[in-house]
């Protein structure tokens, strides 16, 4: 077990020489198994955040570890002008559970490199510049995919940097928005299936079909971002497959590797084709060690039945969420394993007190939401503690009370002026229905 003054150590250094753009949480996570993970001092802690949604078929995979170390054994590294066996091995397996027509695949390493991808593929196949992204959507943080997402807060320290004058944001689920905004001139249509930062809200198949439609119609493209959806997390492989929707594009990462960084923008050959040879590239995209991983994991997830598991786990979840009697709650829905609860006040209280009271840890998804995204392996007795943990919390947890301790130790502030910043932060009431929309 650490001490505390390795416990320092750590958590000093990272905070000194990190860039600052994180806040961090005061612990330090040292190895995880399944849905648990262990920080230095030997505390395990039910995972329902998985590493944004990476985890899905749980923390160090034995396939996957095995997989990584005999690949490292062999070659870690080769470009993707130089073919490889064990990129060759991932491509068979991962078109064979594409929908049917993508088989075709640019290897990169994150969800936001996947979105830059498709962005560049989609006006090489069209010929358009002009896209149609959804409010409340989140595509990535790079300059051009912060193009494509809706909150302000991500786009506006840069200023005309994000140039975002080519794309119309409509209402996820608005057809009379969506169908205004779709032309003849659109390139793409790029949704989630599944908003995950936006609030953890499923998109009805009324809607999503009808993006399809239109998109053919109009000769533009259907890119569904399905980064977090994908690879078992909603109870299908694809979250797609829910709704009888085969896209043109899709982006892909997070869980494809069990845990490696990768990254994909699997596509039609008519796609493909379009693009100029050498009109796009990535220098670790594709490497050997991601590969392996790819391989174990994509194996896994099939022979596990992890798609089945998280749409009966999901069910259960829900099911055990909802029968919590509490006023805070205003709504719990989700899809599959990927679920959010709206409160009617700011959930971030509720969501330190799960993780420092309770061994919990869960994440935000706006600011009223607290987003469930554990591993498909969790087990349902860790269901049960990760349910009751929250019942616990939402029933003893005073958000204001805990602030104002925390403000009571700033001796600057006067207590006019605490009085004040706890008025803005939290208001003097709950948070109604219709202002939780300006909210989040």
């Amino acid at each position: 077990m650490a001490t505390e003054s390795t416990q320092s150590k750590w958590l000093a250094a990272e905070k000194k020489y990190d860039s600052g753009i994180y806040s961090k949480h005061d612990v330090v996570m040292v190895r995880g198994l399944g849905a648990t993970v262990w920080d230095e001092n030997g505390r395990s802690y039910v995972d329902c955040v998985a590493g944004y949604g990476v985890a899905n078929i749980g923390h160090s995979h034995p396939d996957v570890v095995k997989a990584i170390k005999d690949q490292a054994d062999r070659l870690i590294v080769m470009p993707q002008t130089l073919p490889n066996d064990k990129r060759a091995e991932f491509l068979q397996e991962l078109v064979g559970v594409l929908p049917q027509g993508l088989d075709r695949v640019f290897l990169c390493n994150s969800g936001t490199e996947a979105m830059e991808a498709a962005k560049k593929f989609a006006i090489t196949a069209t010929g358009r510049t002009h896209f149609v992204s959804m409010k409340r959507g989140f595509s990535g943080r790079t300059l051009g995919a912060l193009a494509l997402t809706w909150e302000p807060k991500y786009r506006e320290p840069f200023g005309d940097a994000v140039d975002n004058k080519n794309v119309d944001f409509v209402t996820y689920g608005n057809l009379e928005e969506l169908r205004a905004a779709v032309t003849d001139q659109t390139a793409a249509v790029i949704l989630e299936p599944v908003q995950g930062e936006g609030g953890v809200r499923p998109a009805s198949a009324e809607f999503i079909q009808e993006a399809r439609r239109l998109t053919r119609e109009t000769g533009a493209l259907l890119i569904l971002d399905e980064i977090q959806t994908g690879f078992c997390r909603t109870g299908k492989m694809f979250a797609c497959e829910h709704f009888g929707v085969i896209p043109d594009a899709m982006t892909l990462a997070k869980a494809m590797a069990g845990g490696m960084p990768i990254g994909a923008l699997a596509m039609t050959a008519e796609v493909a084709d379009r693009m100029p040879a050498g009109g796009h590239g990535t220098t670790f995209g594709g490497n050997p060690l991601a590969m392996a991983a790819g391989v174990a994991a994509l194996r896994a997830m099939k022979r596990e039945g992890m798609a089945e598991q998280a749409r009966e786990k999901g069910a259960y979840f829900m099911e055990r969420l909802r029968a919590i009697q509490s006023p805070k709650i205003r709504e719990v829905r989700g899809l599959g394993l990927m679920i959010g609860v709206e409160l009617k006040e700011k959930s971030a209280p509720y969501i330190h007190a799960l993780e420092h009271d309770e061994g919990v840890l869960t994440l935000a998804a706006t600011p009223l939401v607290v987003r469930f995204l554990p591993p498909v392996t969790i087990s349902r007795e860790q269901i049960d503690q990760v349910v009751t943990a929250f019942e616990r919390v939402l029933n003893t947890v005073n958000p204001r009370e805990e602030r104002q301790a925390e403000l009571a130790a700033q001796q600057p502030l006067t207590k006019q002026t605490k009085e004040a910043k706890l008025d803005e932060e939290m208001g003097q009431a709950e948070v109604s229905e219709g202002e939780a929309i300006q909210t989040e």
